[in-house]
This record gives structure tokens, C-alpha cells and sequence, in this order.
């Protein structure tokens, strides 16, 4: 983005909550069921069915709203919403209008969130994006494009959705990326939503201008839709404030419109141009009651978990690892409840995150596996960090056993038996081999004692050769100083 201007972004992001059934019906939510399995007369729009509320997902979003510090109303209602699309099975979708359930709040934009290559330029440390809102609704139905005709899904039409709407406080695709980020982590971590943008449980629509740097007013809103990723919302947004101050450079207006992303080209793709926003003619649902929240706030404010910038700093300061060690552990729900059974009470806290991080991810991703089907117990990597501490194992052995704990799932103290990797560290048979290996290489011996103090390297390997590599390194080298001083 050219120095002289501005970008202007604000997300509106759909996530729908991990509930059960249905916002309004009892039908299950299933992921990748057989199409328009999970359907009934209310979440098909037939006449005379009458819609009956979730509180699950009033819960949960009321949960949200918590995590993200809004003003919970204490009275909310339900809107009917105007538009006839042929993936809106009643013409109108129930949604949250005048009165949502949450107003306000904040997300959290902290240095992990961001992308990699942006972590060490991060340009506002510690910044918060305000949001405006986090309104309640069902979601559409999914539609099918196949070469001769259409087909519609019903199973997706009545998911409780949440739509969370941010204040134009962001600034840049970076911090676009880390926002999405820090609020998908968030929504995880509250057991809210799995947030998969593949799966659509997380999708998200960007408000976006450019002006220059020295006009107040912001520029020509355009909409960008068709977004599947965090990092294609990233990558779209620097394509579009890109194409919006080149326009402006050539003396053109920009009109209001929306524009898709087309990840193969690289490049957003007009859809439609509008003046205005649509009417929607909102109107109170006549078939549902205003809801009062205190009746069940109380529940919500005891679920409200550690969120994943709260447990950075836990991990910092409790285990004494670093920050980014910690961060990186914390991103993820699963690894870092990982970590945490493998660390508590553990003598070096920090070593273990050095296998969780280096040698446990990497063979996992090897494997083509997740945390949650990890072979090794949290408890065994403790165990493992005790052997190489009291010296029973060096740690080049220490990786030669956990590769065998993560190929067959056995304890560690088990495969040192099996494998008599037991290191020796018993005083007087160590001071037995040096004094052999002293006798049988005089001639290192004389080079050490004239002053080539590498030449100690040296009759440290013969030992360990003749100890068959059981013998303790350190020990080793403490007793031939003492032989040779």
C-alpha cells in the first residue's frame, strides 16, 4: 500500500455455534450429512410451523459476548428479515435487529496472531478492535451449481449463525489476519464453534476503502465476498486497497459494490454495484417472545474460559518458557491442554516444551496427525526428561527413544530396559574405563598435558566407544580432569 493513503476495513464475520439442533427446530446440525436429511416443516418455511428457541445457542453467544468484554442487553428479540433468495426457505430469515443480543466489546490483536512474516513488524502493539455488535440468527440453506441445473440443501438452513460485527479499526490485512485469528482461537477455546472456514462455520464478509492520508472522510465502501481462508482474506484485501488507490491515482470515483475474491486469479471480481443498502423491512417476530437474559447469565458468566492470551502469559510465568514458546503452545486448544498434563509438576517445564514443539510436532506432521490421536501420553514425555536430567540417558538417546515412544506408544523407562540404553553412572567403573583409555593413548595423554586441551575430546570418545555409549558424558569428562590433573 503507497505511504500517502489509508486503508479503512471492518469484518463482518458468520460463525456458527457448536450446537446440536437447529436455532428454531429440532433437527440435528450435521456436517456432511446425505442432502436435506436433517430437515422438518419449521426449518422448510411450511405454513404453520412455529418456531421454538435454541437456548443453547442463546448461551453461547451470550458466552461470546462475555469473551470479548460486550454489554450483554438484558432484554433481546427476534426480527424477521426480509429477502427472497432461493436458499431462504420462509422468505425472511429470523434475525436480531434493534435489540441484539450483545453490543460493544473487543478483540484482542496480539503479536502470535499475526502472520509469520509479520510478527517482528508488528506496527500497533497490543490494539483492539472495537466491535459494534454480536446479533443471534439461523442460517440459508447451502446451493449447488452443477452444469445443466441447481440443487438446494436444506440441512444447513436453520443453523444458529452468529454475526459479529467490527468497528472500521482495522488497518491493514495484516492486522485483518490477526484479528480473524485471535477471534477464531477465542471461539475455540470457549467451546463455542470448530470455526472451519472448509466447513462454512466461519465465514466472512470485509468492508474496505482507501483514502488519502490528509482526507478526513473515508472512501467509497466496496464489499468483498467468496472469502475461504484467513490467509485469502489477507491476500484479498492487499489486492483490492491496491486496485482502490491505483483507481483513485487515475482521477477515478469509486461507486459502492460488492466484489467476490477469485483465489486462482488473484484478484477480486465484480459482482454488483448498489447506492444503498438493501431494506430489509425488519419487523418483530410475531412468534417469538422478547427473551430476558438474567435468567440464565449467571450459568453463562461460569462457563467463561481462559482465553488463549490469558494462557500465554500463564505459561510464561508459571513454566518459564519463553513468550514465544508459550504463544505458540497456546494457539492451540488441544496442544496446549497437551503440554499442560505433560508440565505439571515437572522439574524442567522447558524441556518438554522443547519436545512438544520440535521433535512431537514435527513427527506428527510427518505422521499426517492431529494432537488428539498423538501416540505418546503427556506423561511420558515427563518421564523422558527425567531419564536425560538424572543422567540414566544422554540426550542424543533421548531422541532415539522418543522416536520409539511415538512408533509404539511405550513408556520411556521401558524401551531404556529393553534396550539396555541405561547409561553408566556409577563413579568407580567410569574411573576403571578412563584409567584404560589414559593407559592405551599416551600419546593424547602428553598433547593434553602440553596444553591442547581438545586432545581431551578425544579420550572422552574412546571411553564412551568402550562403554558401548552407556557410559555418562558428563561424568566421563569430570573424571578424566581429575585422572589427567
Amino acid at each position: 500500500m503507497k505511504s500517502d493513503y489509508i486503508a479503512t476495513i471492518g469484518l463482518e464475520v458468520h460463525v456458527q455455534l457448536k450446537t446440536r439442533t437447529k436455532m428454531f427446530c429440532g433437527c440435528a446440525v450435521e456436517y456432511g450429512a446425505e442432502p436435506n436429511l436433517h430437515v422438518c416443516p419449521v426449518c422448510l418455511g411450511l405454513p404453520g410451523a412455529l418456531p421454538v428457541m435454541n437456548l443453547e445457542a442463546l448461551k453461547m453467544t451470550a458466552l461470546t459476548g462475555l469473551i470479548f468484554k460486550c454489554d450483554i442487553a438484558s432484554i433481546c428479540k427476534f426480527d424477521r428479515k426480509n429477502y427472497f433468495y432461493p436458499d431462504m426457505p420462509k422468505n425472511y430469515q429470523i434475525s436480531q435487529y434493534d435489540l441484539p443480543l450483545c453490543l460493544n466489546g473487543e478483540v484482542p490483536l496480539y503479536d502470535m496472531a499475526y502472520p509469520k512474516d509479520a510478527q517482528k513488524n508488528v506496527r500497533n502493539p497490543n490494539k483492539r478492535v472495537r466491535l459494534v455488535r454480536i446479533h443471534l440468527e439461523e442460517d440459508v440453506a447451502k446451493s449447488f451449481h452443477f452444469e445443466t441445473t441447481s440443487g438446494i440443501d436444506f440441512n444447513r438452513a436453520g443453523t444458529p449463525l452468529m454475526e459479529i460485527v467490527s468497528r472500521p479499526d482495522i488497518a491493514s490485512p495484516e492486522e485483518a489476519f490477526s484479528y480473524l485469528t485471535s477471534l477464531k482461537q477465542a471461539l475455540i477455546y470457549g467451546g463455542v464453534s470448530d470455526a472451519d472456514m472448509e466447513k462454512g462455520q466461519l465465514r466472512c464478509d470485509c468492508n474496505v476503502s482507501a483514502r488519502k492520508k490528509d482526507e478526513t472522510r473515508f472512501g467509497t465502501k466496496i464489499e468483498l465476498k467468496n472469502l475461504n481462508s484467513i490467509s485469502g482474506v489477507r491476500r484479498a484485501l492487499a489486492f483490492e486497497i491496491d486496485r482502490q488507490i491505483e483507481a483513485l491515482d487515475r482521477g477515478e470515483t469509486l461507486q459502492q459494490e460488492t466484489r467476490r475474491w477469485d483465489d486462482n486469479l488473484g484478484e477480486t471480481v465484480l459482482m454488483r454495484t448498489k447506492e444503498s443498502a438493501h431494506d430489509y423491512r425488519y419487523f418483530p417476530d410475531p412468534d417469538l417472545l422478547p427473551v430476558k437474559t438474567e435468567a440464565f447469565m449467571q450459568e453463562v458468566s461460569a462457563r467463561l474460559p481462559e482465553l488463549p492470551w490469558e494462557k500465554r502469559e500463564r505459561f510464561f510465568r508459571e513454566y518459564g518458557i519463553s513468550e514465544y514458546d508459550a504463544g505458540v503452545l497456546a494457539d492451540d486448544l488441544a496442544l496446549s491442554a497437551y503440554f499442560e498434563v505433560a508440565a505439571k509438576g515437572a522439574r524442567k517445564p522447558k524441556a518438554i516444551a522443547n519436545y512438544v514443539l520440535n521433535d512431537l510436532l514435527s513427527a506428527l506432521g510427518a505422521a499426517n496427525r492431529t494432537i488428539a490421536d498423538c501416540p505418546i501420553p503427556a506423561e511420558h514425555l515427563n518421564e523422558l526428561v527425567n531419564l536425560v536430567d538424572d543422567g540414566k540417558i544422554n540426550s542424543k538417546q533421548g531422541k532415539e527413544v522418543f522416536a520409539e515412544m511415538f512408533s509404539t506408544g511405550k513408556s520411556p523407562e521401558l524401551i531404556v530396559e529393553e534396550k539396555g540404553m541405561k547409561q553408566e553412572s556409577d563413579l568407580g567403573a567410569i574411573e576403571l574405563l578412563c584409567a584404560e583409555v589414559i593407559a592405551a593413548n599416551p600419546k593424547s595423554v602428553e598433547a593434553y598435558k602440553a596444553g591442547k586441551a581438545a586432545a581431551i575430546n578425544f579420550l572422552k570418545g574412546q571411553v564412551m566407544k568402550l562403554s558401548k555409549g552407556k557410559a555418562n558424558p558428563s561424568l566421563v569428562s569430570e573424571m578424566l580432569a581429575k585422572l589427567l590433573s
